[in-house]
């Protein structure tokens, strides 16, 4: 496999993060299957298809992404941890309770220059990343993320993200200085906030020190789990769809990434279990810009 290949397929695709160049070896992954096309005559790629097929929530790929992220690194429990990986991963042996809390302000396009219009191509996001291994392979393994934008939630699914409706706020940077606003640079302070239901989930406070070549999050390929069930009587708890799969992302760039000290804290809600996974030591703290697309995903 070539060095483009490998970059390309360890990444995170609709949530983050690409692989640093030469950072490890992609896992041998199977590729998916192919499948006869449906006879529909409604069109659209997603719900709900419709008769001049333009109302679906996640239009065909591709799917461009670009945003800016405050994270915060962090260990949990490697009991708790262990609680949240689906069958088919495992805990890494060598950094079990190790992860990645990331606010992400994003911006989308798919092939009609979404982003010309705001109020659907620009939404929030918060997602958790903890370390796994797949047969022996380091993966990174989401197991909550939360959305403000419906069409998100819709793409989200089609990955595999376990995403959820949740209110996402980050302190934003200006090119021009005021005391409004940090700098990004030392000292540069930025905070960021998850609330769902109306009840705080999330709060993080990062201080930047220095450039990074690349958001410290990234390095590992996402693993995610494609779920839904069936309502009929008697197969309610044989899914329709349930498959580990592996997020690829084409083209990923990262910029601007500055790194320091972060703070994390996470708050017990009802009916949430983000809180199972209270941090309980932090290390780097960081902010960066990244950039990709997404055409292809693979099922392991």
């Amino acid at each position: 496999m070539s060095a483009g290949e490998v970059g390309r397929r360890g990444v995170l695709a609709g949530g983050l993060a690409a692989v640093a160049a030469g950072a490890m070896s992609t896992p041998a992954f199977a590729e998916g299957t192919t499948t006869t096309p449906v006879n529909e005559r409604l069109k659209g790629y997603s719900y709900p298809l419709s008769a001049r097929g333009v109302a679906n929530l996640a239009p065909t790929p591709p799917w461009h992404y670009v945003g800016d992220v405050v994270g915060v690194e962090f260990w949990t429990t490697p009991a708790a941890a262990a609680a949240s990986l689906p069958t088919g991963l495992d805990p890494d042996p060598t950094s079990s309770g190790h992860g990645y809390a990331l606010f992400i302000d994003w911006q989308f396009s798919a092939s009609d220059n979404e982003y010309l219009d705001p109020v659907r191509s620009q939404y929030s996001e918060f997602l958790v990343l903890l370390d796994a291994v797949h047969k022996g392979s380091p993966v990174a393994w989401c197991p909550f993320i939360y959305v403000d934008n419906d069409e998100a939630l819709a793409r989200g699914w089609i990955q595999g993200f376990p995403k959820k409706i949740g209110a996402v706020h980050q302190t934003r940077a200006f090119g021009v200085p005021s005391q409004a606003g940090p700098v990004v640079g030392p000292g540069g302070r930025f905070g960021a906030t998850l609330s769902s239901n109306g009840r705080q989930l999330a709060e993080a406070r990062v201080t930047l020190e220095k450039t990074a070549p690349t958001i410290p999050a990234l390095g590992r390929p996402i693993v995610n789990l494609r779920y839904f069930p069936r309502l009929t009587a008697g197969q309610q708890q044989n899914p329709a769809v349930h498959e580990l799969t592996q997020s690829v992302l084409d083209t990923p760039q990262v910029a601007g990434t500055w790194t320091g000290t972060g703070e994390l804290s996470f708050f017990p809600a009802q009916a949430e279990e983000l809180a199972d996974l209270a941090p309980q030591r932090t290390g780097a703290g960081f902010r960066g810009s990244l950039s990709y697309s997404v055409t292809d995903l693979i099922v392991l």
